[in-house]
């Protein structure tokens, strides 16, 4: 799947990021050919029925986190407990939204695709 114009100028800022998004977007578009790509003006969402991943730029960062990044985010039904995780929040009842640092394609681990393809199931469940 080409990247379009809008994917284009949302990383246009973020160019040395460029390619973890090319890699993070290949992998999925492999994994989930029919999902739908939204960008906002914050992130970049991936959806089946419902929105399963989003990827951000570092735009705002703790002290503790890495100086170059994307941000990869996905819901579950449950807390995932995992240093891998830099911080999760129970948006609503049982809807946890892990947010995880990816600062190499090697951090597109089996672990973090993993957890991308329980999110994809769970939003395919919601109602």
């Amino acid at each position: 799947m080409e990247m379009n114009l809008d994917e284009q100028m949302f990383w246009e800022k973020w160019e040395p990021l460029l390619p973890l998004y090319e890699t993070l977007k290949q992998r999925l578009v492999e994994t989930y050919p029919d999902m739908k790509i939204k960008v906002s003006k914050t992130q970049i969402s991936f959806y089946n029925r419902h929105m399963f991943a989003m990827v951000s730029p570092p735009a705002r960062r703790r002290k503790d986190w890495p100086k170059s990044f994307i941000m990869v985010s996905f819901g579950l039904p449950y807390q995932v407990d995992s240093p891998r995780i830099a911080m999760s929040v129970e948006a609503y009842p049982n809807r946890w939204t892990h947010h995880v640092s990816v600062e190499s394609a090697n951090d597109m681990d089996e672990a973090l695709l993993g957890w991308i393809d329980e999110a994809y199931s769970f939003s395919q469940s919601k109602r």
